[in-house]
């Protein structure tokens, strides 16, 4: 069987949207393939770089099987008359490309109908490919697309060229003007001439590999030894682990290379987060690190050529670079002119979000969120410094009228925390208490991602969730909630920053009061009279928190997708409670006890939903009088004794043993099944039994909903 080839060469594409769509590509492809019965004997595999995407799937077959398939047609009574072929029978047998005389007959519950056997011949994976590929490629999603040739047509940069092999042969397929051939590019600079492919095998790599292209394991690779060789040059040097940075450069090269540079050491009085966010954000450089993790005053620049003999590269790169610092430093000197406590008021003149107001109407309500939490924080047992947090908020967003901040945008937060940290705040704050102000303002955006640590200190924790909470509460209650993939105020990452400092932090907040005083803040403000009347607020956070929530149990601590589920049913406004029953239910679950009584409750709970779907009463309170079965008496009179011990374990949470107390009613559960008619004749009967598992399912379903739990299978006797 032939192997495929597919790609598609442009002009440079985005570092940041490589991976995916090249992702993007291969499972369309797979999926196309798999769909038209064309399934590869091998694996579909991808290469890209930042002039193509390509994709390859070895050994497809070279045409689709004939498929025969029996289709049913009209009635037979309808079908002939007297024994001859009526007007149905004929247009039928048309439709199915047959002779009347060889159209069968079936007989089904609804009575005998004509069939007929079709073969539908399989087309050939040319036909197939050629036809169906070209809406696979302008499917593909791209945060900004360019049109040109075909108004119908869509790509992320200028299409160059195609190739679509079949082995040897190409085939005919046409994408915006362009057709597909055997001929590909090489390097840009290195080999720009056209690149005969030969088939659509390994032979492809090899003749990108001569052409000085490399796959995108095979350019990581040899930038990182091309890092480590550069690094080695510097005694007691190493070049700083950045592995997003990694990413990028891997994404921007085709055949890289890499170059040390160097800088004034005088630039090393700035603060390193400065120098390496300019080294890193903005010039794509590896920073350099003596043993003792301090910043070197080198640098690495990967490049897309085969080296720099003549060092001309490298002295261009010194020479941006020394410029960028000495804007930096000239932005540092500037901004201390004006301390940050001055430029609180400076706040008016900076927009949040046009409905919501400025940054200054922003920060009044952090500051009265904050008052809130830590009011809350301190109620449950948990020791906070209120006044460092309210000195903290009022001061989170001033860096963001500096020079440095405007240029350097990653920056805010960090300057202000910075700042912070070397001007007077106010003129008997002890130093210690500055510098702790100061951490808690340079971490108020921590987490920014589910890899980032949250915030250092409990004060930097309440200023961090206060300042997304605002945002959300904001947001949603102009309807602004995210759609889709559509997320354009980051709310889904803010959300999740929320959910994992509560989770690390272990803090006594209730999601429900967090954004219940989050929406109060609003009261009475001019961005309030804007709010949205649609939106069901309470309601769609709830939602939105429990995607959040689930996705923090599951995706980041592990937990399987079915205890998860059956914690979530049983509440969600506490994640650290949550995360804590989660735990629980994931060491008690392998015991044989905890899965019976797992699938009893599945059975109990399909019980009273056909209870109630059919109407059938169930008693307000179990009447003992009325239980019949000693089975039924048996568990009657388990469920307060387990009931007061599971109580008392749960208000400790101790969640592990609590579980294992519920497991203990698997006996009396499987002999009240063994024993016990629920759906009787008798209503009082009837009633007081279905009242007796409502009980169970309320009492015991606080921890987790054991229904939700995936078994083996197996079936409560």
């Amino acid at each position: 069987m032939p192997d495929f080839l597919l790609e598609i060469g442009c002009e440079e594409i985005p570092a940041r949207m490589i991976e995916a769509a090249s992702l993007e590509l291969r499972e369309r492809v797979a999926k196309l393939l798999e769909r038209e019965h064309l399934s590869p004997a091998g694996t579909v595999s991808s290469l890209d770089s930042p002039r193509r995407l390509a994709v390859r799937a070895a050994g497809i077959p070279m045409a689709q099987l004939d498929v025969t398939e029996q289709v049913t047609g009209p009635p037979t009574k309808a079908a002939f008359k007297d024994g001859q072929p009526t007007a149905a029978a004929d247009a039928f047998a048309r439709k199915a490309g047959v002779d009347v005389s060889r159209l069968k007959r079936v007989t089904t519950a609804k009575g005998e109908y004509l069939t007929a056997e079709i073969t539908k011949k399989g087309r050939s994976a040319i036909e197939v490919l050629s036809q169906l590929l070209p809406k696979e490629i302008n499917s593909i999603y791209w945060p900004k697309n360019m049109y040109w040739r075909q108004p119908s047509e869509k790509f992320v940069r200028p299409v160059r060229w195609l190739v679509a092999l079949l082995d040897r042969e190409v085939l005919p397929l046409e994408f915006d003007g362009i057709r597909a051939g055997n001929e590909s590019r090489g390097h840009r600079i290195l080999a720009p001439g056209p690149v005969r492919i030969p088939s659509a095998g390994s032979a492809y790599v090899e003749a990108l590999r001569s052409a000085k292209v490399l796959s995108c394991d095979e350019r990581e690779q040899r930038i990182r030894k091309e890092l480590d060789a550069a690094a080695r040059t510097i005694a007691g040097a190493r070049w700083r682990e950045d592995k997003v940075l990694l990413d990028t450069v891997v994404n921007l090269t085709e055949f890289p290379s890499a170059i040390l540079g160097s800088f004034d050491p005088e630039f090393l009085e700035l603060p390193e987060e400065v120098l390496v966010t300019v080294m890193r954000d903005h010039q794509k450089y590896f920073a350099m690190e003596g043993t003792n993790g301090r910043l070197l005053p080198h640098f690495l620049a990967v490049l897309n050529v085969d080296g720099d003999p003549r060092g001309t590269i490298r002295h261009g790169h010194e020479r941006v670079l020394r410029a960028r610092f000495n804007d930096a430093r000239f932005f540092w000197t500037t901004d201390q002119k004006h301390p940050l406590r001055e430029r609180i008021a400076w706040l008016k003149n900076v927009t949040f979000q046009k409905d919501l107001g400025s940054y200054y109407d922003k920060t009044k309500r952090v500051q009265r969120l904050c008052s809130w939490l830590c009011e809350s924080i301190r109620q449950n047992g948990v020791a906070v410094r209120p006044g460092i947090v309210h000195k903290a908020a009022s001061l989170a967003k001033t860096d963001l009228t500096t020079e440095l901040v405007k240029e350097f945008t990653e920056l805010q937060g960090i300057i202000g925390g910075l700042y912070a940290s070397v001007q007077e705040l106010d003129p008997d704050l002890p130093d210690n208490t500055r510098q702790l102000i100061a951490e808690t303002i340079y971490d108020q955006y921590r987490p920014q991602s589910m890899e980032d640590s949250v915030p250092r200190s409990l004060e930097g924790a309440v200023l961090s969730i206060a300042d997304k909470a605002d945002s959300i509460a904001g947001m949603f209650a102009l309807g602004l909630q995210p759609t889709g993939s559509k997320d354009p105020f980051a709310l889904r990452r803010q959300a999740n920053g929320i959910v994992k400092t509560i989770a690390e932090k272990k803090l006594p907040l209730g999601l429900n009061q967090l954004f219940t005083d989050a929406r109060q803040a609003y009261r009475g403000s001019a961005a309030e009279k804007k709010f949205s009347h649609a939106v069901d607020y309470a309601s769609t956070l709830q939602t939105f928190f429990r995607e959040r929530l689930e996705f923090y149990l599951r995706d980041v601590l592990g937990f399987k997708y079915d205890v998860v589920n059956a914690v979530l049913a049983a509440g969600f406004d506490n994640v650290v409670d949550a995360a804590a029953r989660a735990e629980a239910v994931t060491k008690v679950r392998p015991s044989a006890d905890f899965e019976s009584i797992s699938v009893a409750f599945k059975r109990i709970k399909n019980i009273l939903r056909q209870a109630t779907e059919t109407g059938k009463r169930v008693a307000s309170a179990i009447d003992s009088n009325t239980l019949q079965d000693e089975a039924e008496r048996g568990l009657a009179s388990q469920i307060p004794l387990v009931s007061e011990r599971v109580e008392t374990l749960r208000a400790q949470n101790d969640y592990e043993h609590a579980l294992i107390e519920i497991s203990k009613l698997r006996p009396a559960v499987d002999r009240f099944f063994d024993k016990v008619m629920v759906m009787v004749e008798d209503e009082q009967t009837r009633a007081n039994r279905l009242a007796l598992l409502q009980t169970l399912l309320c009492n015991f379903s606080t921890i987790a909903d054991f229904s939700e739990i995936v078994t083996e299978g197996k079936e409560a006797r």
